[in-house]
């Protein structure tokens, strides 16, 4: 892969990640916020923990470059579901502001998914990252 392509990358996966990995934290330090936040949606609050989990640490693996397609396409699923629950009230220009930026993350994860080089995978050991970042099987030993 050549160096530009580098450039783009290292900067693309931090600004994705940044906002999962932030709002992960944010849910440990404030649980009984949160989780009040959650249960007016109809959420329930005990989800919080799986929640930060899952940001957190998938917001970890896009910036490392740790199985990103698969990553990625949980992130982007994650960001559509989170819309539909939490910024549905589209006639409030904050939420509606809320809403379209988690359909642009979902659509920015695609994106990462389809063109992701695994930096941690199998195959990036041994040079052919490209190739593997191409599906889901690049985890499966031949």
């Amino acid at each position: 892969m050549n160096l530009s392509k580098h450039l783009f990358r290292a900067p693309a996966r931090f600004l994705m990640s940044l906002l999962f990995i932030l709002s992960g934290v944010s849910k440990l330090t404030s649980v009984a916020q949160t989780q009040q936040y959650m249960e007016a949606y109809g959420v329930p609050g005990m989800l919080i923990w799986p929640a930060a989990a899952l940001e957190i640490t998938g917001g970890t693996m896009v910036l490392t470059g740790t199985f990103t397609t698969p990553v990625s396409i949980v992130l982007s699923a994650w960001c559509l579901l989170t819309a539909a629950i939490f910024h549905k009230d589209l006639t409030d220009q904050t939420q509606m502001i809320m809403f379209l930026k988690n359909m642009a993350m979902a659509g920015g994860f695609l994106v990462l998914a389809e063109r992701a080089t695994e930096v941690w995978s199998p195959k990036a050991a041994t040079g052919d990252a490209e190739e593997s970042s191409r599906g889901l099987s690049h985890n499966i030993p031949p």
